[in-house]
């Protein structure tokens, strides 16, 4: 019997090779044209995931605006972007303005026409080892950038994807917003959790209209954010130990699961939550 079976696994190996290379040989499988003449826009993309996140999609063949505070490492993301033959743009934001957000969409359209992709990345981080070290004005701070900033760029890009028949929208959440975090600010925490809810709630709203919301969910990833939370080498030690692929990932890691569900590869998944954690929640 596992004679029978190595043999029928043989066989669909080799099936689904030569059609592959007749897909080749027939010019019917694009490669890197994963989100070819999609125009997107990532907020927080000066640096870190976000970074990542548009210089993948613009490989990928979008047209992509970036977005962030940020204007000097905006600039050099755009240049590496132009530089690689990608087309790319940027506009200084504030995601908690909803006069930004404007302009972000009114420049969007200006440049190249249309909105079919918005990725909700920008957002910060707090560490605090109290519950009662928490202060209203940073719980407020905090929810604005991480959750209230998706709610409005959803509001402000939803009416332009409209018109495309079809669109995705990708809310950056965390592991935070699925279990109890270590060392998070509890605003960290309830902004994320408010993220996958209101991603859900959304792609419900827009499901018939065949716009896609999804939201990603990474544990720990080596960005600029971490690296200035000033985590020690012990520190990052005991987090590799908590996590069962025994490591902290890169933001590209990130970056490919962002490009899956904003690219039509994931035209089926609305509502859903992404998680990239090394196996973190699994546990």
């Amino acid at each position: 019997m596992g004679t029978s079976y190595e043999k029928m696994l043989l066989l669909w190996r080799d099936q689904v090779t030569v059609s592959y290379i007749s897909l080749l040989n027939n010019k019917k499988l694009n490669i890197m044209t994963r989100l070819k003449d999609k125009v997107a826009i990532i907020t927080g993309a000066a640096s870190g995931m976000g970074a990542e996140e548009a210089k993948l999609f613009a490989a990928e063949g979008a047209s992509v605006i970036i977005t962030d505070i940020q204007e000097g490492k905006l600039k050099e993301v755009k240049a590496a972007i132009v530089a690689a033959g990608g087309r790319a743009d940027y506009v200084v934001h504030d995601v908690t303005s909803a006069a930004d957000w404007k302009k972000v969409a009114e420049k969007t359209i200006a440049l190249y026409g249309k909105i079919d992709i918005l990725v909700n990345n920008a957002g910060l981080a707090s560490y605090t080892s109290s519950f009662m070290d928490s202060t209203p004005e940073m719980y407020d701070k905090i929810l604005n950038i991480n959750l209230k900033a998706h709610f409005t760029g959803m509001q402000t890009a939803i009416p332009h994807i409209r018109k495309q028949g079809k669109g995705s929208i990708v809310n950056i959440s965390s592991i935070a917003g699925l279990v109890a975090a270590p060392f998070s600010h509890p605003a960290y925490s309830a902004s994320k959790g408010g993220v996958r809810l209101l991603t859900k709630a959304a792609a419900i709203d827009f499901a018939k209209e065949n716009i896609r919301i999804n939201s990603v969910h990474p544990g720990m990833i080596r960005t600029p954010m971490i690296t200035a939370a000033g985590l020690s080498p012990e520190a990052e030690q005991a987090v590799n130990a908590s996590v069962p692929m025994g490591r902290i990932a890169e933001p590209i890691e990130v970056a490919y699961a962002v490009l899956f569900l904003a690219s039509d590869e994931s035209s089926y998944i609305t509502g859903s939550e992404l998680v990239v954690d090394g196996g973190y929640t699994a546990q």
